[in-house]
C-alpha cells in the first residue's frame, strides 16, 4: 500500500501503483489539512467575499460575482466546457498516473476541495477505473486544462473509462464499482483541472521508461566489451574521478562490476593499445545521458508534489493568492531534456 501525503510521491512509488498494481491511500495528516482548506472555502462562499474561481467567474469573467446559489453551476459548466480535447486517448497507464498525481497534489491542502473529492480520485486508481482522456487539447501555459477536464468529468459520471479491458461510459463502471458520482461545490471544478498532472504523468511513464533502457545500455555496453575483447583500463576509477562527474563515475563502476573475473575483456597492450571511442568513451556517454535523467528525475519528483492550481489558499484561508504555479515550463524543458 502506497500512502499519499502531498509531498513525499517518489517515482519508485509511481512505479509501484502503475507497474506493480499496488493501492493508494491517504494519510489521515494529510486529510485534515485538506479539512482546513475546505473549511476557508466554505467561509469565503458563505461571506461573498470576492475571491477569483470561489465567488468569481474564470479568465476574462474573474471580475464578475457569482451568486452563491450558482457555484455549483459554475464548476460543472466549468468541466463541461473543457472537456474539448480530441485525438488519440492517453495510454491507460498515462491516464491512470494523471488520476494519481492529481490527488497528490490536492492531499497539500491549499486546493479547498472536500476529503470526498480526493477520496473518489483514489477509488479510481485503486479500482482501475481509467479516465478516457484525448491526448491534444493542452498549451501548458494554463495547466493542462483540456485533459484534466476529461478526468474531472469521470468524477461527476460523465465522459468514458476504460474498465476491464472495455472502454464505456464512465456511469455504468462506477455504477458496477458501487461509486456514486460527485457533485462539485464551490473551488473543486477549478482545482481539478488547474494543474500538470497530464504533461507530468506522461513525463512520469517517458522517464521510468528511460531509466529501464538506460541501465540495459550498460548491460550491453558491457556484453560489446566483452564481444570485441575490450580493454577493461579505460574504466578504471582514477580515470573517472580524475574528471569528477559522478554519473560517469557510477558507470565506470557498473561496468566494472558486470565484468568482473570476465575472461572475454583485455588489459591496455595485450592486444591493442587502446579501444575505439565506442568502447572506451562508455562511462563519458553513458554519464552524460545520466546527467539529463536526473536532472529530468528531479524535476519531475519536484513536480509530482507540486500545488498546481489557482488560486492558492494559505493560512486558514486568511490568504488566498492568485498565481501561475500551473505554468508548464519546468516539466517542459525537462521533457525536452529527456528527448534528446
Amino acid at each position: 500500500m502506497v500512502t499519499l501525503t502531498g509531498g513525499s510521491l517518489t517515482l519508485e512509488q509511481m512505479k509501484d501503483v502503475l507497474y506493480r498494481k499496488q493501492k493508494v491511500m491517504a494519510s489521515s495528516e494529510s486529510l485534515e489539512a485538506v479539512k482546513k482548506s475546505r473549511e476557508a472555502v466554505e467561509r469565503i462562499v458563505s461571506t461573498s467575499k470576492v475571491v477569483y474561481g470561489i465567488t468569481t467567474g474564470f479568465g476574462k469573467f474573474s471580475d464578475v460575482l457569482i451568486d452563491k446559489n450558482h457555484v455549483q453551476d459554475l464548476q460543472l459548466n466549468l468541466i463541461r466546457s473543457h472537456a474539448c480535447g480530441v485525438g488519440e486517448p492517453f495510454p491507460e497507464i498515462v491516464s491512470k498516473a494523471m488520476v494519481l498525481l492529481r490527488a497528490n497534489a490536492l492531499l497539500k491542502g491549499f486546493s479547498g476541495v472536500r476529503p470526498v473529492v480526493i477520496e473518489k480520485l483514489l477509488e479510481l486508481v485503486n479500482q482501475d477505473i481509467i479516465p478516457v482522456i484525448p491526448q491534444q487539447g493542452s498549451l501548458g501555459a494554463s495547466g493542462d486544462l483540456a485533459p484534466l477536464s476529461h478526468l474531472a468529468l469521470v468524477l461527476i459520471g460523465e465522459g468514458e473509462v476504460f474498465y476491464k479491458g472495455k472502454q464505456l461510459e464512465a456511469f455504468d463502471a462506477l455504477q458496477q464499482e458501487g461509486i456514486l458520482p460527485l457533485t462539485l461545490e464551490a473551488k473543486e471544478g477549478l482545482a481539478l483541472i488547474n494543474g500538470t498532472q497530464a504533461m507530468t504523468a506522461m513525463g512520469v511513464i517517458g522517464y521510468l521508461e528511460a531509466e529501464q533502457l538506460a541501465h540495459e545500455s550498460e548491460l550491453i555496453a558491457a556484453m560489446t566489451m566483452e564481444g570485441l575483447n575490450g580493454i577493461i583500463d579505460a574504466f578504471a576509477e582514477e580515470v573517472h574521478v580524475a574528471r569528477g562527474y559522478k554519473q560517469q563515475i557510477d558507470t565506470a563502476e557498473r561496468i566494472r562490476s558486470y565484468l568482473n573475473d570476465s575472461l572475454l575483456t583485455t588489459q591496455q597492450g595485450e592486444l591493442r593499445v587502446q579501444d575505439a571511442y565506442s568502447l572506451r568513451c562508455i562511462p563519458q556517454v553513458h554519464g552524460a545521458s545520466w546527467q539529463a535523467l536526473d536532472y529530468v528525475k528531479e524535476k519531475l519528483e519536484i513536480e509530482m508534489n507540486a500545488a498546481t492550481d489557482n488560486p492558492l489558499i494559505f493560512d486558514n484561508g486568511e490568504k488566498v493568492i492568485s498565481g501561475g504555479n500551473f505554468h508548464g515550463q519546468p516539466i517542459a524543458f525537462a521533457m525536452d531534456f529527456m528527448k534528446i
